[in-house]
């Protein structure tokens, strides 16, 4: 694998099994159907990037989606670019960052009640 390649992917890995290592009692969606991530205000940790560039979810454009137990969802309550340049060095088209939510999947896509982009 050329270099130039091998940098995203080794984030996207860490990122990915960093958001699968959450603490035990820790509600998460299933990966289809609607589901709630718990009665209270719960919030999750998760990977956030453009589903397109950087998720591989299909679609034209870029749009905000987060991966949650290994599935890819898009993103309605916030958008991509209310979270700085997604086309920057750093921003969601180029790298998957970590964001905490809180919300449900809905139709096979994740209605955020909360989304914090964490540094």
């Amino acid at each position: 694998m050329p270099k130039h390649r091998l940098r995203p992917v080794l984030v996207l890995a860490v990122v990915t099994t960093a958001a699968g290592c959450q603490p035990s009692g820790t509600t998460m969606p299933p990966a289809a159907g609607s589901a709630s991530m718990g009665h209270n205000s719960d919030s999750i940790v998760v990977g956030a990037a453009c589903g397109q560039c950087q998720l591989g979810l299909p679609g034209t454009g870029c749009d905000l989606a987060i991966r949650i137990d290994g599935s890819a969802y898009f993103v309605d309550g916030t958008g991509i670019d209310d979270h700085g340049d997604a086309h920057a060095a750093d921003g969601f088209c180029n790298a998957v960052r970590e964001a905490r939510v809180s919300g449900e999947v809905i139709d096979g896509r994740f209605a955020a009640r909360s989304f914090e982009l964490l540094e």
